[in-house]
């Protein structure tokens, strides 16, 4: 056991063109919220305030800085030229919702930026990483070049982090990030087993899957990751996701289930095989798994999927006990609400206390408390090797919050992302960021 060992929750910031295109096939937030305006200011805010609490109760916080955007070098590898203005003018006339994918904000949901394995995991002890491809839809496939220069620019010590690149962007190594991956252990400082869940098969396979979304997650990319980072059979465990659960708009994993420690909170149609998933846990574990299954007599599928109640930070205290939190829409749904007071507070399991944080920016456009950061486990030394200032403080918050008060607008609606001044203020924005942040140049506009 590592005892200064610490899980590092890295939450993205929301993007200055965060707004509501419905570009997400399966996410039923942001197919029902399409086309509404929004409030990028106000979202940035709520991200932020989250983590500021969280980092005041005690949890250790990182941040991650948005991607560039509007993407005008994708549109420029689609044929659209010109100037800038030329650009975006013709691609809103000719390729809307081209224009729409090349603009949206989706990498503030962090859970989806990589798969993290924790040094003392690792057989070289080093914490290995590897950026999600995101390839199977386009306005994320666009994410990992980005990504993959900041966790190198914040992870850049070779003694300490390995990076690995993104899995080919095939359907067949479809690979959706840490939304599909759950580590569990006794604590965070012990070994752990990695549970990946997936939708689908590539090669083989039996054919069962969703039949009205798309699997994001293939078995093959899940097995290639634990390749790269040099996981054993006895530490990693593949389960199928529930292809009826998909098609009821459970697009990753981490929308029906939730592990930290050794808990898994999950509903009863999480996995295609819950007992086989449950056994392949419990043999590989060297602590009891403890398992807080939620019926659906309880909560409903639709009812899971429209308040995030698993889409929750599961986080452990220094007690033992756990804190949930969880988005405000859980409180809107009766039966949700009800689950968490008799169930799962007054259960038999180590969750204590339930915080409840509004984030209904990002819940709009499908994305709760758990979709917003990155958990990386950290020794003492391997958080000492970090570079530049990405971990929480009250100045680094209050520099922040000032920085997108400055630079954020307070309405976005889809029309405006052909706006030229826009792309402009988001090149100034960004480079004021990363110098804020200590992060070099990662951008493509800095890159030249």
């Amino acid at each position: 056991m590592t005892q200064d060992v610490r899980e590092v929750n890295f939450d993205g910031l929301v993007g200055l063109t965060h707004n509501y295109s419905g570009l997400a096939h399966g996410n039923m937030a942001s197919m029902t919220h399409q086309g509404l305006i929004a409030n990028p200011r106000e979202a940035a805010l709520q991200g932020l305030e989250k983590m500021k609490s969280l980092m005041e109760a005690g949890y250790a916080q990182g941040v991650l800085p948005p991607q560039q955007r509007p993407d005008i070098g994708a549109l420029r590898e689609l044929g659209f030229t010109g100037s800038d203005a030329q650009v975006l003018a013709r691609a809103a006339d000719e390729a809307p919702q081209v224009l729409r994918a090349v603009c949206s904000a989706s990498s503030m949901w962090t859970a989806n930026a990589a798969t993290v394995t924790p040094g003392l995991d690792a057989a070289d002890g080093r914490v290995h990483f590897t950026p999600a491809n995101l390839q199977s839809s386009f306005h994320r496939y666009l994410e990992p070049p980005t990504t993959g220069r900041v966790l190198a620019s914040i992870f850049s010590d070779s003694a300490h982090f390995a990076h690995h690149p993104a899995l080919p962007a095939t359907p067949a190594f479809s690979d959706e990030g840490a939304a599909n991956h759950t580590r569990l252990c006794a604590e965070h400082g012990e070994a752990g087993v990695h549970l990946f869940v997936y939708g689908r098969q590539a090669f083989g396979g039996d054919g069962v899957e969703p039949a009205r979304f798309p699997a994001r997650q293939t078995l093959e990319a899940s097995q290639a990751v634990a390749r790269q980072h040099g996981l054993s059979e006895a530490q990693s465990v593949f389960a199928q996701q529930h292809p009826d659960a998909i098609d009821a708009g459970v697009f990753h994993n981490d929308v029906i289930a939730v592990g930290n420690g050794p808990v898994l909170l999950y509903h009863d149609m999480a996995f295609r095989d819950e007992e086989a998933t449950l056994d392949a846990l419990r043999s590989k574990m060297p602590e009891p798994l403890i398992p807080v299954r939620v019926p659906s007599e309880a909560v409903s599928l639709e009812d899971a999927v429209a308040s995030y109640l698993f889409n929750s930070q599961l986080l452990s205290n220094p007690d033992g006990s756990m804190t949930l939190v969880v988005p405000g829409e859980c409180q809107e749904r009766e039966a949700v609400w009800r689950c968490i007071q008799d169930h799962l507070l007054a259960g038999n399991n180590p969750i204590s206390e339930v915080v409840v944080k509004d984030v209904k920016q990002s819940m709009r456009n499908g994305g709760g408390p758990a979709c917003l950061r990155l958990r990386v486990a950290l020794s003492a030394r391997e958080r000492a090797a970090i570079s530049g200032r990405v971990l929480l403080d009250d100045a680094l918050h209050g520099e922040l919050t000032t920085w997108v008060q400055r630079h954020y607008r307070d309405r976005l609606s889809p029309a405006d992302l052909a706006d030229p001044q826009l792309a402009e203020e988001c090149r100034v924005a960004l480079d004021e960021l990363s110098r804020l942040l200590g992060l070099g140049n990662v951008y493509p506009f800095q890159l030249g």
